[in-house]
């Protein structure tokens, strides 16, 4: 038998024994609360894990559109090259079937890089941009002095119903011919109009200036991948037929202008009171008041200084518009006409009072009946 110290011992032993094991539970239970970490800690935690996401996507995006311009120079210079040495090529032999079909072939390539163009012109510069237009438009300009020339000659033309001062079926032709050492930009030209029935030869630059309630008309052979000039025009109805290289729309009051697709650039300024319709690259508009604009744009439109402008997708069809469009670069299923920037308005999240989408119901779909406003 155990005498009374050690049953005491033992007691005490136990004691001790149990008061650890509680003080341990209670250790453990409180280990087992969570931390409260301060919401500011949490806040600047987050922040600072944006912002690393954001340096690291801006460096992704900035490698990848340093290696699309890299890719597009070599790209560009290497066919340019190629076309060179097939217009040198035919500058140098006599024309016969085989010249021509060099020629065919440089036409050919100069069209596709046109199109190269046209879609590389999300990450390139504005300086590369025109960089590059200005080395298409010389090769553009090589080109058409090498094909053959074309006699001027008035020719039959039905250019529609609809106008009072238009004759059902009129001689209507011209021929901006060119001018040696012009350029496809030059001036140098015979433009004709129709004035109340009579024909009216007026030399002058690539395009119409200086007329009143007339219809003038240019024709593919005379305008393709040349630069065009509208200017000063009031109560006239323009038709433009080919592929322009650029359109300037300057001074017009209550007119109607169509043209086929624009391989560059649209600019307008000074425009009151018209429709317009037109595909391109790229418009930028100016000083522009109370008119309509059916477009077809790849890149986006700008607008600045205007008030009343309304926009609407381009729906001018004519025969031989689709080759136009092959000749332009332009991509016809890749159509931004209702994104327009307006750089006098800078409210994010409020559209901009200064344009607006034409309704569906409004818009014009018989181009032959339909007449400039008055």
């Amino acid at each position: 038998m155990r005498t009374a110290v050690e049953k005491h011992i033992s007691m005490d032993s136990t004691t001790r024994q149990n008061t650890g094991n509680m003080e341990v539970s209670t250790v453990e239970a409180d280990s087992s609360e969570p931390v409260r970490v301060p919401e500011s800690v949490l806040r600047r935690d987050q922040e600072r894990q944006e912002e690393l996401e954001r340096r690291r996507t801006a460096k992704e995006s900035q490698s990848v559109s340093e290696e699309n311009v890299a890719y597009f120079s070599a790209t560009f210079s290497a066919e340019k090259a190629a076309i060179e040495e097939l217009i040198s090529g035919c500058s140098s032999a006599e024309q016969g079937k085989t010249t021509t079909a060099v020629l065919e072939e440089a036409i050919l390539k100069t069209q596709q890089l046109q199109k190269f163009l046209n879609d590389s012109t999300m990450f390139l510069t504005q300086y590369e941009l025109r960089q590059a237009q200005a080395s298409l438009q010389k090769l553009q300009a090589s080109i058409a002095e090498l094909k053959p020339k074309k006699k001027f000659a008035f020719r039959p033309r039905n250019v529609g119903s609809g106008s009072s001062q238009q004759p059902a079926a009129t001689p209507v032709s011209s021929g901006c011919t060119e001018k040696p050492g012009t350029g496809s930009g030059g001036s140098g030209g015979a433009a004709v109009a129709v004035v109340d029935g009579t024909v009216r030869v007026d030399t002058g630059q690539c395009g119409f200036s200086n007329a009143q309630n007339e219809v003038l008309i240019r024709r593919s052979d005379e305008i393709q991948q040349r630069d065009v000039l509208l200017s000063h025009l009031t109560n006239c109805k323009v038709r433009l037929f080919g592929s322009p290289s650029t359109l300037h729309i300057k001074n017009i009051q209550n007119c109607q202008i169509l043209s086929g697709p624009v391989s560059s650039s649209v600019f307008i300024d000074e425009c009151s009171g018209s429709i317009l319709g037109f595909a391109c690259q790229q418009l930028r508009t100016h000083n522009t008041t109370d008119s309509q604009i059916y477009l077809h744009v790849t890149s986006r439109a700008i607008i600045e200084d205007c008030q009343g402008v309304q926009f609407a997708p381009f729906s001018w069809t004519y025969e031989g518009m689709d080759n136009d469009f092959t000749i332009s670069g332009l991509d016809p299923n890749r159509n931004n006409w209702s994104q327009v920037d307006d750089f006098n308005w800078l409210a994010a999240g409020m559209p901009s009072p200064n344009w607006n989408v034409i309704p569906e119901a409004e818009r014009i779909s018989s181009w032959d009946t339909a007449e400039p406003t008055s």
